[in-house]
C-alpha cells in the first residue's frame, strides 16, 4: 500500500517539478516568455533608463540643497526599483538611472516636474477666489487656478512651498465610525513651514475654507481645513485607498525639493558590467550548482540526492517568485540568493547529520529520519529566523542596493526553509517508501573525536587579532602614502563621466576589448564602467575622478585614434551613487538589525552571553572582510555593503547551529571544567557540518570567481574570504567567547 502511494507521490512530484520548470522557462497562460525572462535585471546586469535634470535659476544651488534633492529623489524613484541610482553631475545637474525599464517618456510623465509644489489659500486677502471647481463627467471634482502662480505669489496666496514640507508618508488612522481604519497622508513641516502653516490654517479654519495643493500644473489635493494646526504636523483624509495615499505622499515629497529641476536629456543605457556579465553568471550558477550536487551526493548518498532535487525546486521557485514580485536582480541580489542557497543546504546538512547520528546509535532508518528532523528543527528555525529578522530590518530601514539585497534575502530565506523542511523530507519519504531502506544508502555517523578547542582559544584569538591589526596597519600606510586606506569606487566617491559620440555604432563587447584597456593605461584607473546609449552612437565611460592631464590624454586618444571631433567628447564630474544619507541608512539598519538579533538570541537561548558572543563574532567576520578589501585594494563599491551583510547573515546562521548544540548539551553544567567540556564536545559534534556547509557555499561563490567577468570576480573574492572567516569564527571564536563570558562572571 505504501509503495503504491509512493509511486503516486513520485508522479505528482515529477509533474510539479515539470510544471515549475515549464513556467520558469516558457511561462503559462497568455504570457509565453517564461519567468526567467521576466526577471527585472539591474543597471549592472541589463541597463535601463537614464534621465538627467538641470537646476533652473540664475545661480547654482548650494551643495546642501543638491544633496537634499538627490536623497529625496532617491526615495521617490525607489517605487520603480530599489536599485535605482541618483547622483549629482557637475554643479547643477542630477542624473537618475532606473533599471528594468525602457520607456523614458513614461517615467518622466509619472515623475512629473520635481520641485514645483505650492499650498494655495482658497481666497486672497480681498476675499477673491484663487481657484474654482467644476464637476467632471465621471462625477469627480476638478479644480483650476483663477490666477497665474506669479499673481498668487504677489498677493500672498501661496502660503507654503514644497521646501517647507519635511516629509510626507502614507498611513492609516481611525475613521471614528465602526472603529475602521482609513488611508491618510501624514505631513510634517519644517520649523519655518510649521509657522506658516499655523497662520494659514488658522485663517482658513475661521473662514471654513480649503488649502489647495498644486503640483506640476494641477491640483493633486484640495483638503478642507478642519482645525488650526500649530504643531507642524497635518493629516490629509479622504483618500480612497492606501495606494492613492502613497502616490499623493510621493508626489508631495518630490514636489518638496529645494531645487527646481527641468529635464535636460533622457536615454536608454546598456548594462554597467558589460555584455558578458549575465552569460558568465549563468555559467557560474550552473557549474556551482553541479558541484554542490556532486558534493552532496558523494557525502550523504541518497539523502544528498533528495537535497539536490529539493534545490532544483528551490531554484525554480526563486525564478518564478523573483519575476512575480518584480524584484530587481543585481549583484547584491545575487549575494542574497547565494546566502539563501547556503542556508538551504545547511538545513539539509543539519538534518542529515542528525539522521546519521541516530543511525549510528542503532535506530531504524525511518526512526532515524524522523528524529533527525525533530532534533535539527530548532537550530534551523533559529538560524533562519535570525537571518530573516535582520533582512526585514535592513529592508525597512535601508535604501538603494541595501534594500535590494534584503528583498532577495527575505524571499530566498523563506523559500529555502520551505524546500529544506518540507520538500526534501517529502522526497526522502517517497524514496524510502519505494523500497530504498538499506542503511548503506543513508550512511552512519562516525564516532566524534573530541577536540580541545578551549585550550587553544588564546592562539585562535591571537591569529584573528594579528590579521586585523595587519589590515589596519596596511590602511594606515596606504593613507599615509596618499592613496587612501581603501580603493573606493565611484559608487562611494564619485568620479568622471565621459560621453563620446562616435562616428559609427560600437557594441559594448568591442568597447570593452579595445577602448577600455587604453583608458586604463592612460589614466591608471583600475575600473571603467561602460554604458551604451540605445538609438545613438554615444558611449558613456565612468571612472574614478580624472585630473586635467588624465582627461586631456583620454580626449586626445579619442581624437587621434578614432577621429572624434572635440565637440563630441564631453566630461562631467559625477557624485557618488551611494550618498552619505544612504550610507547612514545602511549603518542604522545594520545596528538595529544586530540589536534585534541579540534580543532574539537572548530570548531563545535564555542567556544574553550567547547573543553577545554572536555579535562579537559577527564583528570579527566583518573586520576580516574589510581587511581583505584593504590589503587586496579591491574597489569598495555598492557590492561592498552587500558582501558585509551577506557574511553577517551567513556567520550568524553558522554560529546559531553551534550554540544550539551547546544549549542541548549544557544539562545544568556550571563549573568551569564542565563548561569547557560542553563547548569542546558541542563544537566537535558540529565540526563536520560546519565544514560541509562552508564547502557547498564556497563552491557556489568559487564558480562565480572562476567564470565571472572582472567586476564579478572582485565581488566573489571577498565573499570567499568571508565564508572562510565565518566558518573559522563559528568553530574557534564564538563558542570560546561564550565560554569566557560565562566563566568571567564566576571569577569575580
Amino acid at each position: 500500500m505504501k509503495r503504491g502511494k509512493a509511486i503516486i507521490s513520485l508522479i505528482i512530484c515529477l509533474a510539479l517539478l515539470g510544471l515549475l520548470g515549464y513556467t520558469a522557462l516558457f511561462g503559462i497562460g497568455a504570457d509565453k516568455s517564461g519567468s526567467m525572462k521576466g526577471i527585472s535585471l539591474g543597471l549592472d546586469l541589463a541597463g535601463g533608463v537614464s534621465i538627467t535634470y538641470e537646476a533652473t535659476g540664475d545661480t547654482d544651488p548650494s551643495d546642501e540643497d543638491m544633496a537634499d534633492t538627490v536623497y529625496k529623489l532617491q526615495k521617490r524613484v525607489e517605487q520603480y526599483s530599489t536599485e535605482a541610482q541618483v547622483y549629482r553631475e557637475g554643479t547643477n545637474r542630477i542624473s537618475i538611472e532606473i533599471p528594468g525599464v525602457t520607456d523614458a517618456n513614461a517615467i518622466l510623465a509619472e515623475l512629473g516636474q520635481p520641485g514645483n509644489l505650492y499650498f494655495i489659500a482658497q481666497t486672497d486677502s480681498d476675499g477673491n477666489e484663487n481657484y474654482s471647481y467644476t464637476v467632471l463627467e465621471d462625477g469627480s471634482i476638478g479644480y483650476a487656478l483663477n490666477y497665474t502662480l506669479e499673481e498668487l505669489e504677489a498677493n500672498g496666496s501661496i502660503v507654503l512651498q514644497g521646501e517647507d514640507v519635511a516629509n510626507a508618508t502614507a498611513g492609516y488612522q481611525n475613521s471614528g465610525t465602526a472603529n475602521t481604519q482609513e488611508p491618510v497622508v501624514e505631513l510634517e513641516f519644517t520649523e519655518d513651514g510649521a509657522t506658516k502653516f499655523a497662520e494659514a490654517t488658522t485663517k482658513a479654519y475661521a473662514a471654513g475654507e480649503s488649502i489647495g495643493i498644486y503640483y506640476d500644473g494641477e491640483f493633486i489635493s484640495v483638503p478642507t481645513v478642519q482645525a488650526a494646526i500649530t504643531d507642524g504636523k497635518a493629516v490629509i483624509t479622504g483618500e480612497s485607498s492606501y495606494e492613492d495615499a502613497a502616490n499623493l505622499a510621493s508626489m508631495i515629497r518630490i514636489g518638496g525639493l529645494k531645487v527646481q529641476l527641468t529635464e535636460l536629456r533622457s536615454n536608454v543605457v546598456g548594462a554597467q558590467l558589460g555584455s558578458e556579465a549575465i552569460h558568465t553568471s549563468l555559467i557560474a550558477a550552473c557549474v556551482g550548482f553541479a558541484l554542490v550536487v556532486i558534493f552532496m551526493i558523494a557525502i550523504f548518498y541518497l539523502l544528498g540526492f533528495s537535497a539536490s532535487v529539493a534545490l532544483v525546486f528551490y531554484c525554480l521557485l526563486m525564478v518564478i517568485l523573483l519575476s512575480a514580485f518584480e524584484i530587481t536582480l543585481t549583484l547584491p541580489g545575487i549575494a542574497g540568493i547565494i546566502l539563501s542557497i547556503g542556508m538551504a543546504v545547511d538545513a539539509n546538512v543539519l538534518v542529515f547529520s542528525r539522521t546519521r547520528e541516530e543511525l549510528a546509535a542503532g535506530k531504524s532508518v525511518n526512526e532515524a529520519r524522523n528524529n533527525g528532523y525533530k532534533k535539527a528543527t530548532s537550530a534551523i528555525l533559529d538560524g533562519n529566523v535570525t537571518t530573516l529578522i535582520a533582512a526585514v530590518v535592513i529592508f525597512a530601514l535601508g535604501s538603494g542596493t541595501v534594500k535590494g539585497f534584503a528583498s532577495t534575502l527575505i524571499l530566498g530565506t523563506i523559500v529555502s526553509m520551505f524546500t529544506a523542511l518540507f520538500v526534501t523530507r517529502q522526497i526522502t519519504n517517497i524514496l524510502y517508501n519505494l523500497g530504498l531502506q538499506n542503511v548503506k544508502l543513508y550512511g552512519k555517523a562516525k564516532p566524534v573525536k573530541e577536540r580541545n578547542f578551549i585550550s587553544i582559544r588564546k592562539i585562535t584569538y591571537s591569529i584573528s587579532v594579528v590579521i586585523i591589526v595587519i589590515g589596519f596597519v596596511v590602511m594606515g600606510v596606504n593613507g599615509g602614502r596618499g592613496v587612501g586606506a581603501f580603493n573606493y569606487s565611484l559608487d562611494f566617491v564619485g568620479g568622471t563621466s565621459t560621453t563620446v559620440t562616435f562616428n559609427e555604432s560600437w557594441t559594448t563587447a568591442d568597447v570593452e576589448s579595445e577602448i577600455v584597456p587604453k583608458i586604463k593605461d592612460l589614466t591608471g584607473v583600475s575600473s571603467v564602467q561602460v554604458q551604451t546609449v540605445t538609438g545613438s552612437n554615444q558611449v558613456i565611460f565612468k571612472t574614478t575622478t580624472l585630473d586635467v592631464d588624465q582627461r586631456t590624454a583620454v580626449e586626445e586618444m579619442f581624437e587621434n585614434d578614432y577621429g572624434i571631433a572635440e565637440e563630441n567628447i564631453s566630461a562631467e564630474s559625477i557624485s557618488s551613487t551611494i550618498s552619505s544619507e544612504m550610507r547612514n541608512d545602511a549603518v542604522i539598519a545594520v545596528v538595529v538589525a544586530l540589536i534585534c538579533m541579540l534580543i532574539y538570541i537572548w530570548i531563545r537561548f535564555k542567556d544574553i552571553k550567547f547573543g553577545t558572543a554572536s555579535i562579537i563574532a559577527l564583528a570579527h567576520d566583518a573586520l576580516i572582510v574589510i581587511v581583505c578589501y584593504a590589503v587586496t585594494r579591491l574597489q569598495v563599491g555598492s557590492t561592498f555593503i552587500a558582501v558585509i551583510l551577506t557574511i553577517i547573515g551567513y556567520s550568524i546562521n553558522d554560529t546559531i547551529v553551534t550554540f544550539d548544540r551547546i544549549r542541548e548539551n549544557l544539562h545544568g553544567a556550571s563549573t568551569k571544567d564542565k563548561l569547557a567540556e560542553v563547548v569542546n564536545n558541542s563544537v566537535s559534534q558540529t565540526l563536520t557540518r560546519s565544514l560541509f556547509t562552508s564547502i557547498t557555499t564556497f563552491l557556489m561563490v568559487f564558480a562565480l570567481f572562476i567564470f565571472g567577468v572582472a567586476d564579478i570576480r572582485a565581488f566573489a573574492l571577498p565573499l570567499m574570504v568571508g565564508v572562510v572567516s565565518g566558518t573559522y569564527s563559528s568553530i574557534f571564536i564564538a563558542s570560546s567567547l561564550w565560554f569566557d563570558l560565562k566563566t568571567f562572571k564566576k571569577k569575580n
